[in-house]
């Protein structure tokens, strides 16, 4: 990640973006301290489905239901 004072990214704003869209990420610094405050990264659109791994704590936990415990399968795959 790079980092730019303020006024640096306003001289370089659209070079900045056409970076942001390659990838990069960027901090921005402000004030005579130079303290970093925000940052302008890459957009991911959330609305993809990512795979999810099943089994990833497998190993890790101990989970075990009391005998009263009741649940529909579809309930528990959140199906129905």
């Amino acid at each position: 990640m790079k980092t730019l004072p303020v006024g640096e990214l306003k001289a370089h704003f659209s070079e900045v973006l056409e970076k942001v869209k390659s990838g990069e990420s960027f901090g921005i610094l402000y004030g005579k301290k130079k303290k970093p405050i925000a940052m302008i990264v890459p957009y991911k659109d959330s609305s993809e489905k990512k795979e999810r791994t099943i089994g990833l704590l497998e190993g890790k936990v101990n989970i075990q239901f009391s005998d009263d415990f009741k649940i529909s399968e579809e309930d528990f795959l959140k199906l129905s």
